[in-house]
């Protein structure tokens, strides 16, 4: 049986890691991807793939998440492109534009954030994590410039939890979603009709632990051996079966993290 791959967690914000990983084992987890929120840290997401064997992979991606855009140095793309050299990051972020908190200064931070990461996805040929909330508009608004003005890029928008309109808007642009434990929560309907009409080669599954843990573990810390239970709703959703959805789900983190082969 094809082993999952939790596409996006923190693994820094775990309180015992090794016994995350143990969990994931016991759970048909086979490999995870640990995210950055601040490039400050990146030594930190790097150091982290120590923990990576032949049976459970872990690799990383490195970023500055946008809530944290005005209070980190800018960096230009190839700033962070050369941070992102080591052969065990296979991901550029989480980057992209949150307006649920901050004025139009914090905006401004984020935005100019976001064109760097994508700029060092353009350089390193790395895909770009994409955090997306309350800003559906101008997210989709920078992704068309940036395709226009420069080409294209490789991109995910994790945690999906926007409608049609952000999905489509993504897929057209040749980007992929990734879908968390929000799918699973009883008022995300619009979430799981974006997972049934997706393509099936565009689709992965995260945790994004430690947070948004699925049904039936909310009130619980995430952890990325609980991707099972979103892979097997996502399962229930396409009307396929949980074997089908980790190898198809497994086959396109593999397209698009080509770094992790």
């Amino acid at each position: 049986m094809t082993h999952l791959i939790d596409t996006h967690c923190h693994l820094d914000r775990l309180e015992d890691v090794p016994a995350a990983l143990e969990l994931a084992r016991q759970s048909g987890v086979g490999g995870m991807t640990t995210i950055g929120t601040r490039l400050s840290h990146a030594a930190k997401q790097i150091d982290l793939t120590r923990y990576d064997t032949p049976e459970l992979r872990v690799w990383c991606a490195i970023g500055t998440h946008p809530d944290h855009a005005h209070q980190e140095a800018q960096k230009s793309a190839e700033e962070i492109a050369a941070l992102a050299e080591p052969e065990c990051v296979i991901g550029i972020g989480e980057s992209g534009l949150d307006y649920f908190h901050g004025g139009p200064d914090v905006k401004a931070a984020q935005q100019q954030s976001f064109r760097a990461h994508i700029g060092a996805a353009r350089l390193t040929g790395l895909p770009l994590v994409i955090h997306a909330r309350e800003a559906d508009r101008d997210v989709v608004a920078i992704l068309q410039d940036e395709h226009e003005a420069h080409g294209a890029f490789p991109f995910l928008l994790h945690c999906f939890a926007s409608g049609r309109e952000l999905a489509k808007s993504a897929l057209d642009l040749g980007g992929y979603l990734s879908f968390s434990g929000l799918l699973t929560f009883p008022k995300c309907e619009n979430i799981r009709e974006v997972a049934r009409e997706a393509p099936m080669e565009r689709i992965l599954v995260e945790t994004d632990s430690p947070f948004l843990a699925p049904v039936p573990k909310r009130g619980k810390p995430n952890t990325p051996g609980f991707v099972a239970y979103t892979a097997a709703r996502l399962a229930q959703e396409r009307g396929v079966s949980e074997p089908e959805i980790a190898e198809r789900t497994t086959a396109n983190f593999h397209r698009l993290f080509q770094r992790a082969a």
